[in-house]
């Protein structure tokens, strides 16, 4: 009786394998033995996505151009290919997989674990009927969490619906882009401007987002306005109030208007203390971390990316420090939390600061067995690493990880107590408030200093007594309304997780129900994606929208469904529903159909009649005309007719795929020395270049002279 243990890579197999009595490594999985363990047990792996969709061509040979006339393309079934570089490791997962009685599905405790697990078994084409199916379910890599899952496997089949909900999503995500891209680049190649223009169910709204934004500070105009406020000086103290409730004023006609009405008047009069109110409040430590409120975090803190600090919790995670990372949740269980209080002081020794951690009991804030679906919030494991491997790790590993372990070890400390005193100062018939807050109990700020220490800095207010008798110095300072703010990664995946709305991690973490796009797990790839393909940019930590992005978000607009975050966070939730199996796959994918049915129809037209479109084309024209004047390096020495350019790992003709194609091509490197684009002007204009440096020989020494070229034969002249 044959038991595989199906990995999702090669790292996760080795963890599992490490966790277990005895294993003899093989060629592309292990034979291991182990109590826990039936007998024959194997553990083999994936690299990840094992199975992808196969591409159109597959389907038809027309569609291996691109051709307006060839859309939509829907195929009647969908076919999976195995990548080239991937069919030796199938073939010895699948023939495992053929002999195997009972299959552990051991991949990633999510929907795409699931993805990848089932896509490799339906691959196979083995009968998972006859099959027992297993699934090992855990939150760390640790080798007690594997053995407890190993002893307490679920069904397999349990999980299904997760895999056609993630299945769902990819052929979704896979008819939207090979039907929007071309589309889009076609019609947008037809208007003049070059390019490949990809389109996505996901990224296109999130890119929208990002050039909405960028167009509001753009045309942002600032108004001026007026705002009331009057220094109070009691006896020898003073100290600033404001208008309360407070208004802006838009001019200064309604500014004296209401200040006729309410009798003040500019400069000092006197007033009286009408309130004073001293209330002992408290503040409860920030939430634990989901994936999106990390990589928000640590953006604002350290400027690290999405995908960096994914990268960053991954590696955490494998090296067993932290909990699974793609969690949506903010929340822990008991279970959790118990071992984390029995190992406190473990965690507190790689904290400099001394504070005490009194809350021993679980409290809802944090504690939450109920709102734990998959995965709990991202924690410290039992494995506590010392102060000298934490120094090893990459930097943004020790940021990450010392960030969540501060985060957890807060939820153990006193709440932060301060004492609130507002003031309200009556001038004539209006009044003024002032609001300060004095520390008395610094509690889990201790632990997280760094973030509070700019945002409160303690007001202390002057002792003052109800109808003292004050002096209020009265005035108007003009003010002007300022632009929004620009994205940064971090406030991106925020506003991603909330489909656009404008909140904070907090106020996300507390809603019920957050309709985002894209999840825990894509989103990093989602903006990763929008980069690479240069249609955003980031500067001084903030996103914007490139000349490329915004020809591609001025197409778009004109089809709001494309566009919109609240459509595709619709998108999401009816995914999600195919978990829950209250949609079906069929259900969802005709409703993709019928959307992409849409801007097959309307989106010729939409760009042909738009005069906006049009004005961004000749814009995006003429930068890519003077992109390619800049990017010419010479008239090609070889067929006369090219220019030579920069191809990225060479230099090579513009010609290169006309008929017939010009092969004329000048390495970058040569001899050990990179040839800059001064030298290859100086080779394709006059035939050799200067003298040169830094050239090395085949045993290594240095050595200096001129390059000849001669045709496309380059050769060295000593001379």
């Amino acid at each position: 009786m044959t038991t595989v243990v199906l990995a999702e890579k090669p790292s996760q197999a080795r963890a599992y394998v490490d966790a277990f009595d005895h294993s003899t490594k093989k060629t592309g999985y292990y034979e291991v033995s182990d109590p826990i363990l039936s007998p024959d047990t194997i553990v083999t792996f994936g690299f990840g996505h094992l199975v992808e969709l196969a591409a159109p061509e597959k389907y038809d040979e027309k569609y291996k151009h691109w051709s307006l006339a060839n859309l939509p393309i829907f195929p009647d079934h969908y076919q999976f290919v195995v990548p080239t570089d991937k069919k030796t490791q199938f073939k010895i997962v699948k023939d495992w997989l053929v002999k195997a009685d009972t299959i552990i599905v051991a991949t990633d405790s999510d929907r795409e674990g699931e993805n990848i697990a089932w896509s490799i078994m339906n691959q196979a084409k083995i009968n998972l009927k006859s099959k027992t199916i297993k699934r090992l379910w855990i939150n760390s890599l640790e080798s007690d969490a594997i053995r407890t899952g190993f002893k307490a496997l679920k069904d397999g089949w349990t999980y299904y619906p997760a895999f056609k909900e993630a299945q769902t999503r990819q052929i979704s995500d896979w008819l939207v882009g090979m039907n929007g891209s071309p589309l889009y680049t076609l019609l947008l190649r037809q208007a003049g401007v070059n390019g490949v223009y990809s389109i996505g169910r996901v990224q296109t709204p999130t890119l929208y987002m990002v050039y909405q934004r960028d167009q509001a500070i753009q045309n942002f105009k600032p108004e001026p306005y007026f705002e009331l406020q009057a220094e109070i000086a009691a006896e020898q103290q003073k100290f600033v109030a404001k208008l309360d409730p407070t208004q802006k004023f838009p001019d200064k006609v309604s500014l004296q208007v209401f200040m006729a009405g309410t009798g003040l008047k500019n400069g000092a009069q006197d007033g009286i203390i009408k309130d004073v109110q001293k209330t002992a409040k408290k503040s409860a430590s920030p939430r634990l971390f989901s994936l999106s409120a990390l990589q928000t975090k640590i953006n604002q803190r350290y400027h690290a990316s999405a995908a960096d600090v994914l990268k960053a919790v991954q590696d955490l995670y494998e090296a067993k420090l932290l909990s699974y990372p793609r969690t949506d949740s903010q929340y822990i269980t008991d279970q959790e939390f118990s071992y984390l209080r029995q190992n406190l002081a473990r965690y507190l020794s790689l904290v400099s600061q001394e504070v005490s951690l009194p809350q021993t009991e679980p409290q809802s804030r944090y504690v939450n067995g109920k709102k734990v679906q998959e995965h709990h919030a991202i924690i410290p494991t039992k494995t506590v690493p010392t102060k000298e491997q934490l120094t090893k790790l990459p930097r943004l590993q020790q940021q990450v990880y010392d960030l969540v372990l501060r985060t957890t070890l807060a939820m153990f400390a006193a709440p932060y107590e301060y004492e609130q005193t507002t003031i309200m100062t009556q001038v004539s018939q209006a009044d003024f408030k002032a609001t300060g807050n004095v520390p008395l109990k610094t509690g889990w700020k201790a632990l997280l200093a760094d973030e509070t220490a700019t945002k409160e800095a303690p007001v202390t207010l002057p002792a003052v007594t109800q109808g003292q008798a004050v002096t209020a110095d009265v005035s108007a300072p003009q003010k002007e309304t300022t632009p929004p703010k620009p994205f940064t990664e971090g406030t991106l995946v925020t506003a991603m997780k909330t489909a656009g709305k404008t909140l904070d991690e907090e106020e996300a973490a507390i809603l019920k129900d957050v309709e985002g796009i894209g999840t825990e797990a894509t989103r990093a790839n989602i903006l990763e994606g929008l980069k690479k393909r240069d249609y955003l940019e980031t500067k001084k930590n903030q996103l914007h929208v490139t000349p490329q992005g915004t020809t591609l978000c001025k197409a778009v607009e004109l089809e709001p469904l494309l566009t919109s975050p609240k459509m595709t966070a619709k998108w999401e939730r009816a995914l999600q529903q195919i978990s829950a199996k209250e949609r079906t796959q069929d259900n969802f994918l005709a409703q993709i159909k019928k959307f992409i049915e849409k801007l097959v129809t309307d989106v010729p037209s939409q760009l042909q009649n738009s005069g906006e479109v049009q004005q961004q084309v000749q814009q995006q024209q003429t930068a890519q005309a003077e992109a390619q004047a800049q990017a010419e390096l010479g008239t090609c020495p070889l067929c006369h007719t090219g220019k030579v350019v920069d191809k990225g790992k060479f230099y090579g003709c513009t010609n290169y795929s006309a008929d017939p194609p010009c092969k004329f091509t000048l390495p970058k490197k040569w001899s050990g020395k990179t040839l800059g684009k001064t030298v290859i002007k100086a080779l394709i204009t006059k035939g050799e270049s200067s003298k040169l440096k830094g050239f090395k020989s085949k045993k290594g020494k240095s050595f200096d002279a001129k390059l000849k070229l001669d045709g496309q034969k380059l050769s060295f002249d000593f001379d």
